[in-house]
């Protein structure tokens, strides 16, 4: 019986994470889970397992330099890699000035230092079969600034510019990217980050990660954009932010996030 097809999902515990783990089991595929929560990844294993899916638990911190190692010797392992998920993020709210200096550190290694290590040891194994396919989740904020959120916005700008860049090296050599940039999402996320998931956006601003995770794989399966914004409100919030005056984007970003 032929190998099914192995993806490596980070921050896979919960959220956004764990739904790509479902689906990618129920589309066929085995997988590597990596998040720092091992009790968490063993149970999601299990789960899995129903679907018929191997699912490997690889806990790890990828805001350190030894947790990226792990996660790099479990892919050299593995020694192949059809698709990588780089989802594996949080963030913050308050002023720069005001936030605690380490979490904006982490911030940085996790969004940026990570995804570009991770994303470097998988193309060492894609690029030898001529395929695959990288997703990075980055953010609607990745098109604006925000006031509170000065690094988050930043990073996951970082995040998206990093997928288009690649996507023109990678086209040749079969392997596919995509840019996943959902917006308000129903998850544990938004609540680590005392974030009002009742009060500080509108109930149509809100999806469910099922339906990020859907469009994104159908987009990816299709071979289409490397930018990938689910839902048609974030289809045309990103419009307006890419045409706005940047007075009237900072006006509305205040509105929807809480300052210190």
């Amino acid at each position: 019986m032929p190998n099914r097809p192995l993806a490596l999902v980070t921050g896979a515990s919960s959220g956004i994470g764990a739904v790509f783990s479902r689906r990618l089991a129920a589309r066929g595929y085995d997988l590597l889970l990596v998040a720092r929560d091992a009790e968490r990844l063993v149970a999601l294993s299990s789960e899995l397992a129903v679907l018929g899916a191997r699912a490997t638990p690889v806990a790890a911190d990828l805001a350190t330099d030894a947790g990226l190692a792990v996660v790099v010797d479990a892919m050299q392992a593995a020694g192949r890699l059809d698709l990588l998920v780089n989802n594996a993020g949080f963030g913050t709210t308050g002023t720069l000035q005001n936030a605690p200096l380490v979490r904006q550190h982490d911030m940085l290694q996790l969004h940026v230092v990570a995804v570009n290590r991770v994303t470097h040891a998988a193309l060492q194994l894609m690029v030898p079969q001529l395929r695959g396919a990288i997703i990075t989740v980055s953010s609607v904020a990745s098109f604006a600034n925000s006031s509170g959120n000065v690094n988050y916005c930043a990073t996951k700008a970082y995040q998206r510019s990093f997928s288009e860049g690649l996507s023109l090296e990678c086209a040749p050599l079969g392997i596919r990217v995509q840019a996943l940039c959902p917006g308000f999402t129903r998850t544990e996320f938004h609540a680590r980050m005392a974030f009002d998931q009742r009060g500080s956006a509108p109930e149509w601003m809100w999806m469910d990660a099922d339906e990020v995770v859907e469009a994104s794989l159908r987009q990816l399966e299709a071979n289409g954009p490397v930018v990938c914004v689910p839902g048609a409100q974030y289809k045309v919030l990103v419009f307006l932010a890419r045409h706005l005056p940047i007075w009237v984007k900072r006006v509305l970003t205040q509105r929807v996030y809480k300052r210190d």
